[in-house]
């Protein structure tokens, strides 16, 4: 790829930044998007009628003083607005914004020069910037057993020691902040309660009593009470009621709110009779009936044959929850298995697993199925690279020659198709991922997002980059990667080769992604979709941070800037656009759109640090494998020792770290308890604990208790 087909790529994803940003700088303003792009701010304001007004020829004028705001938000205002996962995702960035920050002083100045002036494909031509080949600014324009390789050796030396102290600075300053977190945090109900399955029943015993039992024979000093889980085969028809309650409720709401319909005459003859009152007491009689419904499910769902051999238990201490989860409670370590229990609004319901064996089943199925998709998703990376390669694409479609040698087509469809299709197809991994992740079996939503948060990052992995930079057949993908001897020489070959597709990718996909979550093109369309069918009062749920969308995409932009840095420093600038864009669209996403679902206390970040942490061997791998190629043995000798040195530091970080992010300690635990002790609202805390972890489909109806209001005039 030649410097033109680059700047193609450049000039028509900048076009797109700019539209994305002059769109959503006068979208924001207008009253009819306010749910798309502010729905957190109308949240919080308990309504939408702030937000309404007169029309204004400022609301059409773009202006960004968003970004301002965005800007001046402090670290304590991002932690209340969304938790420390939120603080835990943003430092995530400002971390890589740091290591391309100081990579790119080392990159561009020193490395880019040294790859320029060197001889070894082509020269470097000034006159004609656009004309020169992109391999040019790359390591594979150094001549074999060149001098100048040092540089390129001294530098991952220096950018390695750099993002290790860097990853122990984040590290433990990020395992300080949980630790403050839950000594700041009032009592929580999940820090006294663990989850049991696979509970063993005797013929005349229910689960309850088996529970009751077991816990006041083992545990009778710190054990409370407990609640079973009711099988979810009956609750996913209530929930279905649930919800048409609630639309039926919504309309005859609006119904007698609205003036224009309350007031318009409509459905008998020559208009003389009104049929809105009628309409509004049709609506009522259905919500009745759907009400009594609900009941009787609810009622046969209660039922002592209904309960799953599953518990929600409860303990007076943390201390005592923390025990019993740690210990094996049983001498078959299949039966009473014990884990932390979710946040309440954490837990998810759907897919309640009871027994152990089906629980393993699922997640054997999920791995299954994640290996195959993966494995399956090689093929539209073929796809791609067949645009990139031109004299493949014309050998496959020979009738396409003639378009082909027009320069401006040319240019397009090797600097900006490939990366853009891609980008279409990753568009699938994320809902794919997650759904795998949510019938392994997992209790919680934040366990799902974690789980699929990993399948996410190692697909795009596999796929955008090792498929990629071993680029033929699948076949010859598999062979290769495969062969463990053979890797640090064909990624010495082919990681470079690439360097020109990456370059592309991170403009198309990073670019563009990061603006498009800006502009949220797929629920403003789906607003406007159903504008008709629903009121400007109707009641809407605020959005959370996909994790185990955005998380991943981070993380890959920062393996290839990490990866390609001595390689290609070309691609840093890039990096840096693409991490300052999101620096500021994520700081306002968070202000306007996002609420937090649930809170891990910072449990996506040991998923940063082992990213990090591969980023780096996988660089050190490559630059061995280089310097072998490029017949400089003593430099690829001194490399050796660097993996060895990282791989000891993950180490010494997963001991010293890790445990405060997978439990806290005793100390913690135990002091938290005696703070609880002279708290006398504990009483209360403990009446509303047992029935904290009740499924919300097997809880009383709410509108039953407002069935007058919605007889009874809106203004007396």
């Amino acid at each position: 790829m030649i410097v033109s087909a680059l700047l193609t790529s450049v000039g028509i994803n900048t076009a797109l930044c700019v539209l994305f940003f002059t769109c959503y700088s006068i979208l924001r303003k207008q009253p009819t998007t306010y749910k798309v792009y502010i729905p957190r701010l109308l949240a919080e304001e308990q309504g939408n009628s702030k937000r309404r007004g007169r029309f204004n020829l400022q609301r059409l004028i773009p202006s960004p003083d968003w970004v301002a705001k965005a800007w001046n938000l402090s670290e304590e205002q991002l932690f209340s607005l969304s938790g420390l996962d939120g603080v835990v995702f943003m430092r995530t960035i400002t971390f890589c914004l740091k290591i391309f920050t100081f990579a790119g002083f080392i990159g561009i100045l020193v490395l880019l020069p040294v790859n320029c002036w060197a001889n070894h494909m082509e020269d470097f031509d000034v006159y004609d910037f656009a004309g020169n080949s992109l391999d040019v600014f790359t390591i594979s324009n150094i001549n074999s057993g060149s001098y100048w390789l040092w540089v390129h050796f001294l530098a991952v030396y220096i950018v390695t020691g750099f993002i290790c102290l860097l990853l122990h600075h984040e590290y433990k300053y990020i395992a300080s902040k949980r630790i403050s977190y839950f000594y700041s945090s009032k009592p929580q109900p999940h820090q006294f309660t663990i989850l049991v399955h696979s509970i063993p029943t005797s013929s005349g015993c229910s689960v309850s009593d088996s529970v009751e039992s077991f816990f006041k024979e083992f545990y009778p000093s710190t054990y409370l009470s407990h609640a079973v889980v009711r099988r979810t085969s009956r609750t996913s028809k209530i929930r279905s009621l649930l919800s048409e309650s609630k639309n039926l409720y919504q309309r005859i709401t609006q119904l007698r709110s609205d003036p224009s319909q309350q007031n318009h005459k409509r459905g008998s003859c020559f208009g003389l009779f009104g049929r809105n009152d009628n309409l509004i007491d049709h609506y009522r009689k259905q919500l009745e009936d759907i009400e009594e419904n609900v009941r009787l499910e609810q009622s046969e769902a209660s039922l002592p044959g209904k309960e799953t051999r599953a518990a929600f238990v409860f303990f007076k201490s943390r201390y005592g929850a923390a025990t019993a989860f740690h210990f094996q409670q049983s001498v078959n370590p299949t039966q009473w298995i014990a884990e932390p229990a979710p946040e309440p609004r954490d837990v998810y319901w759907p897919f309640f697993f009871e027994s152990f064996l089906r629980r393993w089943t699922s997640k054997l199925v999920a791995i299954v199925a994640t290996i195959l998709f993966t494995i399956s998703f090689l093929i539209p990376v073929v796809i791609v690279q067949g645009l990139v390669n031109l004299n493949q694409l014309e050998a496959l479609f020979p009738y396409l020659s003639g378009i082909l040698t027009i320069k401006f087509v040319t240019q397009v469809i090797t600097g900006y198709l490939p990366s853009l299709i891609l980008q279409l197809f990753l568009k699938v991994v994320p809902p794919v991922m997650g759904f795998l992740s949510s019938i392994q079996g997992y209790i919680s939503n934040s366990n799902i997002e974690i789980s699929a948060c990993n399948k996410v990052l190692w697909c795009t992995i596999w796929n955008v980059f090792l498929a990629t930079v071993f680029s033929g057949s699948v076949l010859n993908q598999l062979s290769d990667i495969l062969d463990l001897k053979n890797i640090p020489g064909k990624l010495a070959v082919s990681v470079p080769a690439q360097a020109s597709f990456f370059i592309t990718y991170v403009v198309t996909q990073g670019w563009t992604s990061v603006l498009s979550e800006l502009f949220r093109i797929v629920p403003l369309i789906f607003s406007w979709i159903s504008k008709p069918f629903k009121s400007p009062d109707d009641e809407f749920e605020v959005p959370s941070i996909p994790y185990h969308r955005d998380v991943p995409r981070v993380l890959f932009f920062g393996l290839l800037g990490i990866t390609y840095f001595f390689l290609a420093p070309l691609i840093i600038p890039f990096i840096m656009v693409y991490f300052c864009l999101a620096y500021i669209i994520y700081r306002n996403q968070f202000i306007n759109v996002y609420a937090p679902k649930y809170e891990t206390a910072g449990k996506f970040w040991p998923i940063v640090h082992n990213s990090m942490i591969f980023s780096l061997v996988l660089m050190q791998i490559i630059a061995g494998g280089i310097f072998a190629l490029k017949k400089l043995t003593p430099a690829s000798t001194w490399m050796l020792p660097l993996p060895v040195l990282t791989l000891l530091f993950n180490e010494y970080c997963r001991k010293r770290f890790l445990p405060i992010f997978i439990a806290y300690s005793a100390e913690s635990l135990i002091k938290k308890d005696r703070e609880d002790q002279k708290d006398t609202a504990m009483a209360e805390f403990y009446d509303k604990l047992v029935i904290a972890y009740k499924d919300p489909a097997l809880l009383p109806i709410q509108y039953s208790s407002n069935n007058d209001s919605l007889i009874s005039p809106l203004v007396s």
